[in-house]
């Protein structure tokens, strides 16, 4: 198995508010060779949804 570019780690946590600007970062990591782990974590900070996706690597 390769390793994740630029020195990034193997498992991540993306967080955010439920956008297209999060949409657009988990996607990226997608390309990049990462797979969603398990289904986003979600709640409501009084103002926004905001969710949490892990990811792995999968290069």
């Amino acid at each position: 198995m390769t390793t994740p570019p630029d020195g990034l780690p193997v498992y991540r946590v993306l967080t955010g508010p439920d956008d297209a600007a999060f949409c657009h970062r988990v996607s990226e990591v997608l390309d990049m060779g990462y797979r969603l782990h398990e289904g986003p974590s979600i709640t409501f900070d009084g103002e926004r949804v905001i969710i949490a996706q892990a990811v792995v690597w999968a290069g």
